[in-house]
């Protein structure tokens, strides 16, 4: 889940692995650090907390003759967020520094046979471990490449590793398993990253390494082999994005830029797809066969957070318009137990970044037994796209804000594209209520502008109940997954203590809580829910809960009963999520916002949880 660079090149070193690290900041932030070779010695420099500390510190020194260096930004796994504890770490003897994502499984045994043979830890991580594993293996073969090769076979678990050493000052060495590198190629320089956004301001010509492959970068080359330091040839792709895609454009926040993104996402994510209400749904990138759909016995979605919030909503529409059972799965509980899936069994994968490595692993478990195995993903480079034999990308375009907001929108529409698709190949479904539904889906960029076009009511909201500790959700059917998400908005970003109910259970436990300082939110889209769910409301209201409607109902009894009413434009019940959950980011944006808070970094989150 941390943030790793490296750069190798004549340009500032310090400035470019700052810059990269302040885009790979939603991968961790308490702390970071970085190494440089300036003349002649490994240089290392550390601070607890957020990158800003960092900038501080390098703002004392002068390097000069800086070659390469390697920086990361962390996300606490092993060892407290501190000083000590941050990367880049080093052998005793200081002239091997390294950088570290993923997690050394069995860091243990191999930290209690280094300091038996003499190595001296002053750490609490996995990490340092490797740094002295390589630099034991170096002094037996004067060799950085090779030296990365051996220990490398030796380590178990997730790794990403940025590796330099004092006496090859122009040399870089990248190695990954199970957790994301890439290569990006310069003129007269070249880097590693974690991700594109590090260096997308500087080149586009990227190389995806795979697992157990080898990166040697100096200045004007870059090596790419196998463990057994055998070349192979790896194909240069060119990135799809521009520098402005991780731009403000003046939005105070980039969680308010990507929500007013979302009608153009979803413009984007319907394009080439659907072009109207009386044409076929077109998902080229979905590879079964009609008769294999037709012989789907059953589909298993998988997903973490966000993305398995969406996967809940999916497992409506699909079931309604295919007739075949959905099991929605989360993905860290469905890979620790004896799962019934097979051939028949079609499993979807569900991830913004493509790196979730708990969703990595459940796919890997289902392609094993047979399943065909269809990825949605905003990310088409990422490793659960090259492990799909299906894919979907979303088309959201990069994510920057810890908080998913475009990119689970663009995963519904894709989703709601599948179950359609499968409904026009099986005939499950009738054929008017498709061609509403399609051109439903055509109306709804416009009527997410809408929205968007009037805020002053959610943001007069946000003021009223941003002092409240504790705050309710409820729905009911499809939109039981959209309280959820609502919920987990807000529990993200403004530290609320915020739950989601099916409207039914509050009676059930949940009505003990209810008095005048628990705000209750009622989903109150019409269609076959709408009356159990208002009666629900009737119940909180009687236990004096401050109400609030999030609806696109003109009933005006509403107004005697609810403080706020949250209006959308009307839209079919089982699309009703796209417009629902709109209004509750917004909600859960203004209420941080009015309390101080840093919506784009919380506390303790990362954007890409790359560990188990």
């Amino acid at each position: 889940m941390c943030g790793i660079i490296g750069y190798v090149g004549s340009r500032a070193v310090v400035q470019i692995l700052l810059e990269g690290l302040g885009k790979l900041e939603y991968r961790g932030y308490d702390s970071a650090g970085l190494a440089v070779n300036s003349a002649g010695k490994i240089k290392v420099f550390k601070a607890e907390g957020k990158l800003q500390n960092l900038k501080q510190v390098m703002a004392n020194y002068t390097l000069s003759d800086t070659t390469a260096g390697i920086g990361h930004i962390r996300w606490a796994t092993h060892g407290a967020p501190n000083k000590i504890n941050a990367h880049p770490h080093t052998c005793n003897c200081g002239k091997l520094a390294l950088v570290h994502n993923g997690i050394v499984e069995n860091y243990k045994e191999l930290r209690e046979e280094l300091t038996a043979e003499g190595c001296v830890f002053k750490t609490e991580t996995d990490t340092e471990t490797v740094a002295h594993l390589i630099a034991q293996e170096y002094g037996r073969c004067q060799s950085l490449p090779k030296a990365v090769r051996a220990a490398a076979k030796r380590l178990k678990g997730a790794y990403a590793l940025c590796v330099m050493h004092q006496d090859e000052p122009n040399l870089l060495v990248g190695t990954r398993k199970n957790a994301p590198l890439i290569v990006a190629l310069g003129e007269n320089e070249n880097y590693l990253a974690s991700d594109c956004p590090a260096i997308i301001e500087y080149t586009k010509r990227v190389i995806y390494l795979d697992d157990d492959e080898f990166a040697v970068l100096t200045p004007d080359s870059v090596l790419i082999t196998d463990a057994d330091g055998k070349q192979i040839f790896k194909k240069e792709e060119i990135l799809p994005w521009e520098p402005v895609a991780i731009n403000k454009m003046g939005y105070k926040h980039f969680m308010l830029k990507e929500i007013h993104e979302q009608p153009d996402v979803i413009r984007n994510a319907l394009s080439g797809k659907l072009h109207d209400m009386n044409s076929p749904v077109i998902l080229d990138e979905v590879k079964l066969t009609a008769d294999e759909i037709r012989n789907l016995k059953r589909i298993e979605i998988i997903a973490c957070g966000t993305s398995l919030h969406a996967a809940m909503i999916a497992k409506y529409a699909i079931e309604a318009f295919t007739n075949i059972p959905v099991d929605v799965e989360c993905s860290s509980e469905y890979i620790y137990r004896k799962t019934v899936t097979d051939a028949k069994t079609l499993v979807i994968g569900i991830s913004q970044s493509g790196e979730t490595s708990d969703t990595i692993t459940a796919i890997r478990q289902a392609k094993a037994v047979g399943s065909h195995v269809l990825i949605i993903t905003n990310r088409p480079d990422s490793i659960m796209a090259r492990e799909a034999h299906s894919l979907i990308p979303v088309n959201a375009g990069i994510e920057v804000s810890v908080a998913a907001t475009k990119s689970f929108n663009a995963q519904l529409i894709a989703l709601y594209l599948f179950a359609l698709f499968i409904a026009e190949t099986k005939k499950s479904f009738d054929e008017g209520y498709i061609a509403k539904l399609k051109h439903e889906l055509l109306q709804l960029p416009p009527k997410v502008e809408m929205i968007l076009s009037h805020k002053e009511n959610i943001m007069k909201c946000a003021k009223t109940f941003a002092s409240f500790r504790n705050f309710i959700y409820i729905a009911r059917g499809i939109n039981y997954a959209t309280a959820l998400e609502g919920a987990l908005k807000l529990k993200e970003i403004s530290y609320i203590n915020a739950t989601g109910y099916p409207a039914g259970e509050l009676k059930h436990g949940p009505i003990a809580m209810l008095d005048e300082t628990m705000p209750v939110l009622a989903v109150l889209m019409p269609g076959v829910v709408y009356d159990k769910v208002l009666s629900n409301a009737e119940e909180a209201k009687a236990r004096n809960a401050r109400l609030i409607a999030l609806t696109s109902s003109e009933d005006a009894a509403l107004e005697n009963l609810f403080e706020y009413i949250l209006k959308v434009p009307p839209v079919d019940e089982y699309l009703s999520p796209v417009i629902a959950s709109v209004p509750l980011q917004l909600l859960a944006y203004y209420i941080a916002e009015f309390l101080g808070k840093d919506v784009d970094q919380p506390r303790n989150l990362a954007k890409s949880v790359t560990v188990e």
